[in-house]
Order: structure tokens, then sequence, then C-alpha cells
């Protein structure tokens, strides 16, 4: 399976760091691009509540995709985000993880404590 479709409804999710460049090559200073649009992508770390448990996840999201003014503690709703297992070998050394993507970042409405739908 290359991607885990995330099921994002009953959960809530924060920024926790504002957005930066993803970087290509971290010595040159290369910003990696989308492979299919080229356009630049967008490292975001958000706080994501969901099962009465809370998780720091670092995605990647286009830039367009991305509002200006991202703060931590901004809510915001996901579109799209996908897990990706993945795994690499360097040196002998065996690393492996989960890569998460959206397509979009969008800022959303807080909730009210007791408000009436």
């Amino acid at each position: 399976m290359r991607f885990i479709p995330v099921d994002t409804t009953a959960a809530l999710v924060m920024v926790a760091q504002a957005p930066r460049p993803k970087l290509k090559n971290r010595q040159t200073g290369e910003m990696a691009m989308d492979a299919e649009t080229g356009v630049p992508l967008i490292t975001l770390d958000v706080t994501f509540v969901a099962n009465g448990e809370a998780d720091i996840l670092s995605l990647t999201v286009p830039q367009p995709g991305v509002p200006d003014g991202l703060a931590p503690g901004t809510l915001v709703a996901l579109t799209r985000l996908i897990a990706r297992p993945w795994e690499s070998e360097f040196n002998g050394q065996k690393r492996s993880g989960i890569a998460f993507r959206a397509d979009a970042v969008t800022v959303a409405a807080p909730v009210l404590a007791g408000a009436n739908a």
C-alpha cells in the first residue's frame, strides 16, 4: 500500500510550530519541491488530538496549501491527510517511520464548550 488515508473528522488539530520550508539538502539549503507540480514544500508541526491521546505530527504540505500567518495555537483543519510508511538504510543502519502529508491546511473555527448546535 502506498499511503494510508487518515480520518481527521473527530480530531482536534492545532499548530505546534510555525510553518517552515522543507529542505531537500540541509547543507546547501536547497528546498524540497513537489515531484508532480514543482511547487515548494512546507513542513508544519501540529498537535493531533484524537481518542484521548495527543501526538505531535510533522506534516509536509505544498506551499500554496498553507495560509499566511499560521502561529502556534491556531486550530486548523487538514485536507486529505495521508500517512506513508517508509524505510531506508544508510551506512548499514536501518531506519523506518511514517511520513505525513496533507494537500492543504485551513484555519478552523474554534468550538466553544457548551455551545448548542
